[in-house]
């Protein structure tokens, strides 16, 4: 894994080939019935600079991890996302593309859980399924988050099954110096070193593509600028502004993505299609 050095210092780790493969079947397969074949999946990876026998041993990966499983269409090889990273990705397409930052009048939802130590593995996913969601620790066994996410929390829990060990309060107010609880349950600098990496770097991209750009490298600048950009959102679930430091940079950050989104997504969606339907 490669990092990219940015203006400001911040460094902007570049996606891996197990993460571009993840967006390219968040992005290109659920339109195809949630199906790519091995040899599109192969020509894209090698469009964004990934080699034939490394995007098979990601693939490998993501199979055993039971993000990916093999399917055969037609007689061809290919591979679809699982259903329930499938169910996971289909919630996450409004975080991701149109989040709504939340305001302290939304108030905020608290997830108390008691798991018994017979099930600690219970307790791990758990856990590991509330900050995916971007919750902050407020003490143990005790997590919170903007109430904004309030259906993904309940989407999340009934789905893993776990709604008998999770008591949910919903639309809590804090009722006393909240800035100074959001930056004791949030790493606040290392998101806003983030933002400022993105913006950094992708700054560059969105004067570069101010013209008329050919799809293939649409595709290319588009795949790793949303691989790195999906990541954030689930950082940061939305917090007020009333709570973060002045000049939050997630703000720029997020015009900054709609922008480039905007130009580059229908273009890159067009050389997959002249990839996809000829492999």
């Amino acid at each position: 894994m490669t990092t990219v050095a940015t203006p400001h210092g911040a460094d902007l780790t570049a996606p891996a080939p197990r993460h571009l493969i993840v967006t390219l079947f968040a992005m290109y397969a659920r339109p195809e019935n949630n199906w790519l074949s091995v040899a599109s999946v192969v020509r894209l990876m090698e469009d964004l600079g990934v080699d034939g026998p490394s995007v098979r041993s990601s693939i490998s990966r993501l199979k055993r991890k039971n993000i990916l499983t093999s399917v055969r269409h037609d007689g061809q090889a290919g591979y679809s996302l699982s259903q329930p990273v499938l169910d996971t990705i289909n919630d996450g397409d409004d975080r991701i593309f149109g989040r709504r930052r939340a305001t302290l009048d939304d108030g905020w939802v608290i997830a108390v859980f008691s798991i018994p130590e017979s099930e600690r593995d219970k307790r791990h996913a758990l856990r590991t399924a509330l900050t995916r969601l971007g919750f902050g620790i407020a003490a143990p066994g005790v997590w919170i988050a903007p109430a904004v996410i309030l259906d993904e929390v309940r989407k999340m829990l009934q789905r893993n099954e776990m709604e008998p060990y999770v008591s949910l309060f919903d639309h809590c107010v804090l009722t006393d110096d909240a800035a100074a609880k959001v930056a004791s349950w949030w790493n606040l600098e290392e998101l806003a070193n983030q933002y400022t990496a993105f913006l950094d770097h992708y700054a560059l991209l969105a004067q570069d593509i101010s013209g008329e750009i050919g799809t293939r490298r649409a595709f290319v600048e588009y795949v790793p600028m949303l691989t790195t950009w999906r990541r954030l959102p689930y950082l940061d679930p939305g917090l007020p502004l009333e709570v973060l430091p002045e000049g939050w940079p997630g703000v720029d950050a997020a015009q900054l993505f709609s922008e480039i989104d905007a130009s580059l997504q229908p273009r890159a969606r067009e050389h997959v299609q002249s990839i996809v339907h000829i492999s």
